[in-house]
């Protein structure tokens, strides 16, 4: 009998562990998906902030600092 008792508390205690685990992983898994949303939001932002850049740039003319040709 105390062997059954030490097998059933052994198993028990695996239980507890797993149900913990589970509990873990999907709470990991839960911030790596709001990351994942949050980094494809800034990706996107980046890019249209780079697009305006750009654009910016390519219609402002020439930079104020620049030398005159004839330098």
């Amino acid at each position: 009998m105390a062997g059954e008792k030490d097998l059933n508390d052994r198993v028990e205690a695996l239980e507890v562990r797993l149900s913990y685990q589970d509990e873990t992983i999907e709470a990991l898994n839960q911030t790596v998906t709001a990351q994942w949303k949050r980094i494809d939001a800034l990706t996107r932002q980046i890019t249209a902030l780079s697009e305006r850049l750009d654009q910016a740039e390519s219609s402002a003319g020439a930079p104020i600092n620049e030398r005159p040709p004839h330098y």
